[in-house]
């Protein structure tokens, strides 16, 4: 089968293009955070974690330290671990492959390979999302980058709080339901507290090993085929094929 009349190549097509637009955001953020265009490439080229990357640059942006960065983006850079584990036994790529493939696991690639039932359009939806997406965010995060740089001082533009701006916007979508709300309320609480007594990008940790304990004392009771934090991009799976709706990429 050609890729263009894979129903799961299409997919993946139209959500490497959503995905790969939102770059633009991520690179004029970077800059405004402080870091160079190489700097900001690098993030994209070899991080290729659309969440971690704003959790990285929102903590540079306030004062933090690397270490606080690099923890952050780490936190939520965990799932893709776990995506490549259940994406390792459903396509089962050998040799190079295995290495190219836990590069291009991300949301939109999980998503796009999990909403289809024939083995076959698993592995092309995976494929072509997972490309298109890391083409396309790293071509615009370039763009983006180089139109921050040409802005000048990012506060004179209202961007050196835009990095959190844009990783609450991804974030707010994605809690669906009353319990991971009051997760969010807990954390966010304790991420104020903490900020007087701790070094910049530190309170985020806070809140994530806060979110961590309340997990860990309510594992047995959550039900894991319902309710809390959605995927980036949600596949809807039908007899014959599936259709997927793009979302933002976080």
């Amino acid at each position: 089968m050609r890729l263009r009349d894979s129903p799961a190549a299409r997919i993946g097509a139209s959500i490497a293009i959503a995905t790969g637009l939102y770059g633009v955001s991520f690179g004029a953020l970077s800059v405004a955070a402080g870091l160079d265009l190489w700097q900001t490439m690098a993030l994209s080229l070899l991080l290729f974690s659309g969440g971690s990357q704003f959790a990285f640059i929102g903590v540079v942006a306030g004062g933090g330290t690397g270490v606080a960065a690099m923890s952050a983006a780490a936190l939520l850079g965990i799932r893709n671990g776990v995506y490549g584990m259940q994406l390792n036994a459903l396509l089962r790529p050998a040799g190079w492959r295995r290495f190219v493939a836990a590069q291009f696991t991300i949301d939109e690639s999980t998503a796009t390979a999990t909403g289809q039932t024939d083995p076959d359009e698993r592995k092309r939806g995976f494929w072509v999302a997972g490309v298109g997406v890391f083409v396309l965010w790293n071509l615009f995060t370039a763009i983006g980058a180089l139109a921050g740089a040409a802005m000048g001082d990012p506060k004179q533009w209202g961007l050196d709080g835009a990095a959190v701006a844009a990783f609450l916007g991804l974030l707010w979508p994605r809690v669906r339901a009353f319990q991971p709300a009051a997760i969010a309320v807990v954390c966010a609480v304790a991420t104020l507290l903490a900020v007087p007594f701790v070094p910049p990008g530190v309170p985020i940790l806070v809140a994530a090993v806060v979110a961590a304990g309340i997990g860990w004392f309510r594992h047995r009771n959550v039900r894991h085929d319902a309710d809390g934090m959605e995927p980036d991009v949600e596949p809807y799976a039908h007899h014959g094929g599936a259709a997927l709706e793009p979302g933002e990429r976080a």
